[in-house]
């Protein structure tokens, strides 16, 4: 995970914790977060997004650099049938120092 850029670490960091304003406050504010075939525009709607997910856990596998972002693959464990998925990527597209704008989460 050292290889991951610092907003990247960041976004770990806060995503296993309950949702605070650090967390919402890496996205831009019309980030959109793609998720179990579901698409979430901007800050409302992603807080909406996070209250309907239980808490994970996240082991992180890989960290791969492509052209199209970031990709993070990671185990996660929590509340949920089938706990643990392992292989689920996190597809950081569109970022800079500061915010994610893209982000698409799927095997």
């Amino acid at each position: 995970m050292s290889t991951a850029p610092q907003l990247i670490r960041r976004y770990f960091a806060l995503a296993g914790e309950p949702d605070s304003d650090a967390y919402f406050a890496l996205f831009a504010p019309d980030a959109v977060v793609e998720d179990e075939g579901r698409t979430h525009e901007g800050i409302a709607a992603i807080r909406a997004w996070r209250q309907e997910v239980p808490l994970v856990s996240y082991e992180i596998t890989d960290v791969t650099q492509t052209p199209e972002g970031t990709v993070v693959t990671a185990t996660i464990t929590g509340d949920f049938p089938g706990s643990p998925l392992a292989g689920l990527r996190y597809r950081f597209e569109d970022y800079d120092d500061n915010q994610i704008r893209r982000l698409r989460i799927a095997p």
